[in-house]
């Protein structure tokens, strides 16, 4: 809306407020306490809406939006609208993505009156979700007349500060209510370094490396994990490695915030479950550098990491280490760039861990699938650019060894770990990047959970990827415990048939069903050349298969969830 207009309203502002963040899109169901306010997203020159077929699948939409363009917008009606999104609030909480869960709400008269109202729990007090809320939001506020706009900036410059959710409430009356636009821009909202921390964090930084380094001539190796991306160190962090010449790799959370196709990288590291030369590389070395590292179970082996601390520097979000020293009040960015001034390029070729990513060399056959053989393919088949996704389980650790193509996006949930995210984030990652294929690797089970948004995708025209794994059940919960037990089971679904039943048409949607390596490989060639329809292949294997990762995993849970007497 034009900045001139006299029927300005609160509203606006927000609508404004969040399309200068670099928002687009909103995520969501509409209800009657919402209603109004969509009228003003249909008039906004910037935002559009994009409707979902549940609150959920809105949640996790703006969820993969905010992963991939900054910040995401998940709007829904008061009581059962907010709550059916609360999980992927909480996901977000938990990962530390800024997703504004933006609620309509009954008028301020109704809420005074107090009388039973729907979506409410019946006894006048229209607070309860709000509070229930505030324990997966870094900041709230119940929208009024007195304040409305400095609280709809108090709440997002926390969200963007902390990189995590923040929810406002929006009663109908007050989102009618006239003001004035903005006057100027929220403001720089990266926090500062404190310079006398980070002037000490150098000289202790210059002292280790001296001391660790000068006898045998050794270069540090760096291990960068998901907080590089949370703070936006990825510019920085890649030319301290670029400048300073040295071997990295990353967790299997944070592996969007390297380049594995750059011959320097070592690989990932899981612990006990690694490669053993790259578990060799990351915990002998000399000096280890990490950076936004975050070990959580489902990434570190079950705690498996063995590295030791008087080795090390670490770069956390707003703090760092160095062996065991704790400086704290200095940024990621600040420190990765004391540590590019401390390192400067040795002037000769660093030693190579392997040979740079090319095309995976792959002769699919027509034996039947095994998960061994699908990665591979799969792995081959990405390109350049693509934007990844794996849903915790089987896809996750199946795609976790194969090293990704230059400038690929990879999303996965590791820690909220809620199967069936990744289907409906696939659609905020598609329309937040448009120009990146999107691609989504899913098992059966999950994407039981979550089907229903491919309709969404489908009615948006997001020319996306989608392979099921279809091995009948939870296979991820089959090699943790009870392979063969029934509770492991699944209904069985015609997936191919999904399209049509949804929308799709052979002009905007094909289907493949593969049992096979080379029927695999042929229905990727066949997205390729249609590379502007969504591509969905069913890609059949047995029950008990299961990645080699993920064995390694899974024997670890069991053994964290064994009863110790």
């Amino acid at each position: 809306m034009e900045a001139t207009s006299p029927n300005y309203t609160v509203a606006d502002y927000l609508l404004d407020r969040l399309a200068g963040l670099g928002v687009d899109r909103i995520f969501g169901v509409p209800g009657d306490f919402t209603l109004g306010l969509l009228d003003h997203v249909e008039n906004h020159p910037v935002i559009r809406w994009c409707g979902t077929a549940n609150e959920l699948g809105a949640g996790y939409a703006a969820d993969g939006y905010a992963r991939v363009r900054g910040l995401g917008v998940v709007c829904t009606t008061f009581g059962v609208g907010e709550l059916s999104a609360i999980n992927a609030i909480a996901g977000a909480y938990a990962e530390h993505v800024p997703v504004l869960q933006l609620v309509g709400s009954p008028t301020t008269a109704t809420q005074a009156a107090a009388r039973p109202t729907h979506h409410s729990l019946g006894d006048g007090d229209f607070g309860h979700t709000l509070r229930m809320t505030a324990e997966v939001t870094v900041a709230q506020a119940m929208l009024g007349a007195a304040d409305a706009c400095s609280e709809i900036d108090r709440v997002l410059v926390a969200m963007l500060r902390a990189n995590q959710p923040g929810y406002l409430s929006l009663p109908a009356d007050i989102a009618e209510l006239a003001t004035e636009p903005p006057t100027s821009d929220l403001g720089d909202t990266t926090p500062v370094s404190d310079p006398r921390a980070l002037q000490d964090f150098r000289d202790a930084a210059a002292e280790f490396l001296a001391v660790r380094l000068s006898a045998n001539g050794a270069r540090p190796v760096v291990l960068a994990d998901i907080f590089v991306n949370r703070v936006h160190a990825e510019p920085a962090l890649h030319s301290f490695l670029a400048s300073a010449g040295l071997r990295f790799g990353s967790l299997l959370w944070g592996r969007r915030v390297i380049d594995e196709s750059d011959p320097h990288f070592i690989g990932t590291y899981i612990g006990a479950a690694s490669d053993p030369a790259v578990r060799d590389e990351f915990e002998s070395a000399e000096v280890l550098i990490t950076a936004g590292v975050y070990f959580t179970d489902l990434i570190s082996g079950f705690f498996s990491e063995r590295l030791d601390d008087s080795r090390r520097i670490d770069l956390l979000p707003h703090s760092a280490v160095v062996a065991g020293r704790t400086f704290a009040g200095v940024e990621l960015i600040d420190t990765l760039a004391e540590l590019e001034a401390l390192l400067p390029d040795p002037g000769h070729p660093t030693p190579v861990a392997g040979a740079a990513w090319g095309a995976v060399e792959v002769t699919p056959t027509d034996e039947p699938l095994t998960q061994r053989d699908l990665w591979r393919i799969v792995a081959a088949a990405l390109r350049p650019g693509d934007t990844v996704l794996a849903d915790q389980g089987t896809s996750f650790y199946g795609i976790g060894p194969h090293r990704l193509p230059h400038d690929c996006v990879f999303v996965g949930q590791p820690l909220w770990a809620s199967i069936g995210y990744t289907l409906p984030a696939l659609l905020g990652a598609g329309l937040a990047a448009p120009l990146r294929r999107p691609v989504l690797l899913i098992g059966d089970g999950a994407a039981q959970l979550t089907i229903a948004e491919l309709g969404t995708l489908i009615a948006e025209q997001v020319p996306a990827v989608v392979v099921i794994v279809n091995n009948a059940g939870y296979t991820v919960e089959r090699a943790i415990h009870g392979p063969t037990s029934p509770y492991n089971d699944i209904a069985p679904w015609d997936w191919t048939a999904f399209l049509p039943a949804m929308g799709g048409t052979d002009a905007t949607t094909q289907a493949f069903r593969a049992t096979t390596g080379a029927e695999v490989a042929a229905a990727f060639a066949s997205a390729e050349n249609r590379p502007d329809v969504l591509t969905l292949i069913e890609v059949v294997t047995g029950p008990l298969d299961v990645p080699p990762l993920l064995v390694a995993v899974a024997q670890a849970a069991a053994a964290a969830n064994a009863p110790h007497v």
